[in-house]
Formats: C-alpha cells, structure tokens, sequence
C-alpha cells in the first residue's frame, strides 16, 4: 500500500533535502507536491488529497500550526501530520500536542530519525485504512443485505425502513436491473459486475436465487445520471455479449421502500430475452410490459411431426417440423418454460428410439443427451439454441439409426438387386420394393444408390434398355410392342430413356444394325 505525501517548507533547501536524503518510495510513500508556506500548503491539501502532510512549522504568511489547525476545522477528510522544528522551537511542538500531532522531526533532519517517524506514521495511516475499509465493507453488506429483503419483499423492522427511506433521499427514483445467468457463468459474471459497480454512487449488487443477481440503481432524471446509471448497465452488457446470460430493468420506483416492484417487473421483463436474437440485451419493462405470454400450446401436430420423422428417418422432415414449431412459438408467443417443458418432453421421446439400439454408440449419445437435460431447466437459452439441441438430438438419433439399420441390410443388398433384375419389366417402384424387404422407401434408396453407384429409377431403365438393344437387334417385334413388353406405360417414355442412353432413335439404332 503507497500514500500520497505533501512536503510545506519555506526554504528550498530543507524541500529539496527531505526528497533526496528520504528513501519515500522504500518507506510506503509517494510526493505528491511541494509548497513554501502554510497558506499554500492548504491550497494544495485540498486539490492533491495527500494522506500525510510533513510541513515545518516557522513559515511566513501561515505558520504550519496554523494550516493544520484551519484544515482540521474546514477540512472534508483526515489528514495526518508530522511537523518538522528546531530545538528553540519547543513553544511549537507544546502546540502541536494539542492538535493530536503525534510525530515530530528535530532540525537539522537527521535521516535515520525520519525514517523512524516515518515508519511509525505510516503503520498508522495503513491500520486507520484497514480500519475504514473494513468499515467500508460492513456498512455496504448490512445496506445490500436491507435491499435485498426490501427487493425479496421480506419482512422489515420500522428500523430497516427509516434506513430505505433515508438512503431512498439520496437520488430522486430507483430501479432494479436483473441478470440471470447460465449456472457455470454465474461466479464469473458476478465478479464482472461486482468490479464495475464496486465504485459507483447509489449503484448496489445484490445476490438472488437460481443463478441470478441484481443491480440497485439510483439516479435523478434533472441531474442526468439516469444516463450514466444506463451507460453502465450496456457497458455490462457488452462485455456479456458472447455469453448465455439475460439481462432486464423494471419499472422504476420513487423510494427504496417499493423496491419489490422493481424486482416484480424486471423478472416480468427478463422472460422476454428469450425470443431476442442475441444474449445480453437489456430488455426494459416499459418496451415489453404490454407483451402476453401464451400458456396453451397444441402439442400433437408438433409431437406427430417430430416422431413421423422418426420412424421415417427423415432428416429433412425433423427440420421442417422443427422450424415450424419455431416459427409457431414466436407467433402465438408462448411462455419460455412452456417451450422448455415441450422441448424436455420431445428430447426424451427422441431418446428412447437410442435406449432400443445396442453398442457403444447409442449409449454415449444417451449420456451425452441426459447430461444437456439434467441442466435445461435452469439453463439460460435463446429459443432458437433450446430447438437447436432438440434438432440435434434428433439428427444424432436418426443418423446412428441409419447406420445401424445399414449394417443390418447389408446381407440382403444382393438380394434387393436380384430381385429388380427380375422383376424390372414389371410397375416397379422403390415403395413396392421397401414393403416387401420391409426397408424404409428413403434408406433403401440411399442404400441402392451407395451399392450400386445409380439411383432405382436409372438401375431400372438401364435394364429395360439393355434389353431393348438385343430385342431391336433380333428385329421380330414392333418398337411399340417392345416398350410395352418392358414395362413401359407409353412409346414416348421408352422412346426418352432410349435416345437418352444410346443417343439415337430406336428406328435409326436399327438401320445401323
């Protein structure tokens, strides 16, 4: 700890002996200013805010007892003092007794004395500002500790609320501004705000429950300070900014004493953060007070979507029912924990096609998904991160599903592809081929396509027109009645898929021939 020191002597040579035969910086001190006589000296006390003051006592204009003695009358803060005389002088320290001068310096200065004196005022000035720090602190505790019953709504003494009501006069109006933060950031976010509040004029932090904290904030509208409360506020905001925490005001109350009203409508406010596009906007109650939420939600068109997807292992259908749900969920405004609640719900059911598959896995993804759910409850999530995990899981659950009904089908590849070398001449489609393998119509596309390197479609049409060719080139039937007997509905199709893969007609493939 370093205290700031002001020198007053009326002869240069006494100022300049005290700063170079003195080790200041080695005894806790730093020089703050120097001055020639009293009158100056008390000038100067009031613009440096020097802890202590060493002044000698024989000056012209006002002697040092005499600055000592106007500053402890006018003065707005303790100063401490160490006089500096001559043996002649001893009328001086008598006086400077009376003053509470404790420490006194014989000149000519010798230096092993002074920094005797030195060290003995210093250890003072350190214990008086551990004292007044210690003060400072349990006077700060028993106020946040009174804001917080008057915010809870607690019960209060008529002591308590002489204490709310005398602090209340300080500033004109009061809010309150909640931040709620995600569990594993509230000790950092906490000690982000404790830092930039810890200075400020009628601003207090105040701990809550469930991982949230509170800014008491006074100002007064004629003053402007209501500005500077705020500039705070987004300066907090800002260094949240790439962090789940929500923030929000209330509406604000002319004394302490109605605090809990504040803290009513900022938690009204904050639930509105969850339809924000970013974290860490401050979300004011006077801009979202009118805003209903929605407690009644349909759950069957979302829950047939998600779990017709499914069954059907259809990505693309989850992300359609998903992105509905979004957009529903912001239209009709439904309540955040409603949205969880559903979320939760759905996550679960989405997990129990994991608890029906074996191996390493399915049971990773499943400790995986329990753990992310143990925590959304209280987990601070925009709407679209909380769809964003149901997404996901979703998509997990589907690809692993995948890949575990691939390596089960992989014995019958061979079969599927004997079966349409068969059957091809005949109406047959992928849907007839899913029902009688018992494969759904999606994966036993994708399935054929990954062995075969062509979609069904085309493994079809190449057969028929490979067909065609050594039909055309025994040249016993019609064109049409070849189409016909290769399955094909109309000559105008037959006729595409020919041109497409041979290039020519099949009238003038013939006349090649």
């Amino acid at each position: 700890m370093r205290f700031k020191v002001l020198l007053i002597d009326d002869e240069p040579g006494a100022l300049e002996g005290m700063q170079l035969w003195i080790d200041w910086e080695r005894l806790g001190f730093e020089i703050v200013g120097t001055c020639g006589n009293g009158a100056e000296g008390l000038r100067s006390i009031g613009e440096l805010n020097p802890d202590l003051v060493v002044t000698d006592v024989n000056m012209p204009l006002m002697d040092g007892l005499e600055m000592i003695e106007s500053w402890q009358k006018n003065g707005d803060r303790k100063i401490s003092f160490v006089i500096v005389s001559g043996y002649s002088e001893f009328d001086y320290a008598r006086r400077a007794m009376r003053y509470g001068i404790a420490h006194y310096l014989l000149k000519p200065i010798e230096q092993d004395e002074a920094e005797k004196e030195l060290q003995a005022a210093y250890q003072e000035l350190l214990q008086e500002y551990e004292e007044q720090h210690i003060s400072q602190i349990a006077s700060y505790e028993e106020t946040v500790s009174l804001l917080k019953k008057a915010a809870m709504e607690e019960p209060q003494s008529v002591a308590d609320l002489t204490v709310l009501e005398r602090l209340s006069a300080s500033r004109e109006a009061w809010n309150f501004c909640l931040v709620q933060c995600d569990p594993p950031l509230y000790a950092p976010s906490r000690e982000t705000a404790a830092s930039l509040v810890r200075n400020q004029d009628a601003m207090y932090l105040v701990d809550l429950e469930m991982h949230c904290f509170g800014i008491v904030y006074g100002y007064t509208p004629a003053r402007g300070d209501e500005n500077e409360a705020w500039a705070i506020l987004t300066q907090l905001s800002q260094s949240y900014s790439p962090y789940r925490v929500f923030m929000s005001t209330g509406a604000g109350e002319t004394s302490l004493v109605g605090l809990n009203s504040c803290y009513k409508t900022a938690r009204a406010a904050i639930l509105h953060n969850f339809y924000d596009s970013g974290y860490a906007e401050i979300k004011k109650y006077e801009s979202v007070g009118n805003h209903v939420f929605q407690y009644h939600y349909d759950q069957i068109r979302l829950m047939d979507g998600i779990i017709g997807a499914m069954n059907l292992l259809d990505i693309s259908g989850l992300e359609d029912a998903v992105s509905s749900a979004v957009q529903s969920f912001r239209e009709m405004a439904m309540a955040p924990e409603i949205v969880k609640k559903i979320v939760i719900h759905l996550m679960y059911k989405i997990m129990e096609y994991l608890q029906g598959l074996d191996g390493e896995p399915a049971s990773s993804l499943l400790e995986k998904y329990n753990s992310l759910l143990s925590g959304l409850s209280d987990a601070v999530l925009l709407l679209e991160d909380l769809m964003g995990y149901l997404l996901h899981c979703g998509k997990d659950t589907i690809d692993l599903m995948l890949q575990e009904q691939m390596r089960r089908s992989q014995g019958i590849i061979q079969e599927i592809n004997e079966y349409i070398r068969g059957h091809y001449r005949e109406a047959l489609t992928i849907k007839m081929l899913s029902e009688i393998f018992y494969l759904h119509p999606v994966y036993l596309g994708q399935l054929l396509l990954r062995k075969n390197g062509i979609s069904f479609n085309e493994l079809v049409h190449n057969l028929r027109i490979e067909e065609a060719v050594a039909l055309l080139q025994q040249n016993r039937l019609k064109n049409s009645e070849i189409a016909e007997q290769l399955g094909y509905s109309n000559y105008g199709q037959f006729l595409k898929q020919f041109e497409k893969r041979m290039g020519v007609s099949p009238n003038e493939f013939k006349n090649r021939i």
